[in-house]
């Protein structure tokens, strides 16, 4: 009987012996190769290839199993460190609360002191107490997903990111910082003059246990002590994690930014006359500058007005700065103004979306924006050019003949030139202007009431 191709059915493996024998060699050459990967597999997180040819997986997970020796103390030095920042958190907020509870409360509800003697002693206490339970309440949400996710060793917690959307926490403890010898000397007055006080703060020592046999002024020490610290744990954990991390970044900027804010207390307690400093830090340009921001927002904010955790720096940095006095300096161009070097800062005053965070990821609708113009540091302190300009009031416009600069006419009152020594960060200044300028009261109609004065050839002031 005739058989189909088709039905034929081979024993062999369809080729040759020859290379049916090359291909087995080569299957097994790519398994030894293979096996030596593996005993020799990278470093998930350095990417080195000094892992341990045997590796106890039933003692440790896949995930520490593909970490070198270096890699794996360097996740446990992290996680402990990752853990410490929030213990000492949760205790420092303990703190907060004794302040409160147990001598802030009774000493009001007794009437002891007047509500003024109490505010000069506790300063803003139930602010850094706000601040602390939704910092808080933030880090350790963090811990328990990461371990619901099964990140045992809290690669996926970024201290350093949350840190940053609190950052308005440092100015609050600048607040109670600055106030606190005024604080000291007040208790020190108060309790040498009011008997009553004086037998309440010594029972309360000896007998409450809550106080761990501490006195008021120990406890009222407790954000100076917390608001030093920072730095320390913040250098713990950047010398656990490692450069690819992603929150590496974000770890440095905080430290960066919490030594400047401890600057600049320094700063200001020596403007003052108190002796007393947090604590020194190497002085660098970098850390010069950002202290000098800091005052520099603070006297902004001073002048507008508006509540610290509402108001966002959108930029800020020198310009130059020019008042033409007509219209003609247009035909001859920019070089005939004078400028002016200038100090400007572009605040915004944003609605806020949720209250359960300082610092919201979806910002609400602008509310205000305004343009503060401080002139350079003189005798020590800054002074302003004039009450700030409310971009709601003002018309933003730039010419392609004049690229750059861009022009700023304030209804009825004044014009000026502005340009920055590097042309494109002029037009991002120009760009930034005039998007929150149009997102604040009628615009359309400002700008068809006002010609601008660098288009149109006649232009005189009223």
């Amino acid at each position: 009987t005739q058989t189909k191709s088709a039905d034929v059915e081979r024993a062999d493996s369809g080729i040759g012996q020859m290379p049916a024998r090359k291909w087995r060699n080569r299957a097994s050459e790519t398994l030894r190769s293979l096996q030596a990967w593996e005993a020799h597999r990278p470093c998930t997180d350095c990417g080195e290839r000094d892992l341990p040819v045997e590796t106890d997986v039933q003692n440790c997970n896949q995930r520490r199993a593909d970490l070198c020796e270096k890699c794996r103390k360097r996740r446990t030095e992290r996680k402990e460190s990752v853990l410490e920042f929030v213990n000492t958190e949760a205790s420092y907020g303990e703190d907060l609360r004794i302040i409160k509870e147990e001598f802030y409360l009774p000493m009001q509800a007794a009437g002891l002191l007047s509500q003024e003697q109490l505010q000069g002693i506790f300063s803003n206490i139930q602010e850094l107490i706000d601040l602390n339970e939704n910092f808080l309440e933030i880090l350790q949400e963090e811990i328990d997903q990461a371990f619901d996710q099964g990140d045992d060793d809290l690669m996926t917690v970024c201290i350093g990111e949350i840190f940053l959307e609190f950052v308005n926490m440092l100015p609050a403890f600048q607040t109670y910082c600055l106030q606190q010898s005024s604080s000291v000397n007040m208790l020190n007055a108060l309790e040498k003059e009011k008997e009553l006080l004086r037998i309440f703060l010594n029972v309360s020592q000896n007998d409450n246990t809550a106080l761990r046999r501490m006195n008021l002024r120990s406890f009222l020490m407790a954000p100076l002590q917390r608001v030093t610290k920072y730095p320390l744990l913040l250098s713990r954990i950047i010398k656990a994690t490692t450069e690819y991390h992603p929150d590496h970044g974000s770890l440095r900027e905080a430290k960066s930014r919490i030594e400047s804010h401890l600057e600049h207390i320094n700063m200001k307690t020596k403007q003052e006359g108190n002796t007393w400093t947090l604590r020194s830090f190497r002085q660098d340009s970098k850390k010069k500058r950002e202290v000098i921001n800091i005052e520099m927002r603070e006297t902004a904010l001073k002048t507008v007005g508006w509540l610290r955790e509402e108001t966002r720096f959108v930029m800020e940095g020198s310009l130059q700065l020019a008042q033409p006095p007509d219209g003609q300096w247009v035909k001859k161009g920019s070089k005939t103004l004078k400028f002016q070097n200038m100090q400007v800062l572009l605040l915004v005053n944003m609605k806020r979306v949720s209250e359960s965070s300082l610092e919201s990821a979806e910002p609400g609708p602008v509310k205000d924006a305004v343009l503060v113009l401080i002139r350079d540091k003189n005798n020590g302190k800054f002074h302003l050019l004039r009450e700030p300009l409310r971009l709601s009031n003002c018309i933003v416009s730039t010419d392609p003949d004049c690229d750059d600069t861009f022009e700023l006419i304030e209804i009825r009152r004044e014009a000026f030139v502005f340009r920055d020594s590097d042309r494109a960060r002029t037009h991002h200044w120009f760009r930034q202007i005039r998007r929150y300028s149009r997102e604040l009261g009628s615009w359309k109609k400002r700008r068809n009431a006002l010609p601008n004065i660098m288009i149109s050839t006649p232009h005189t002031r009223p």
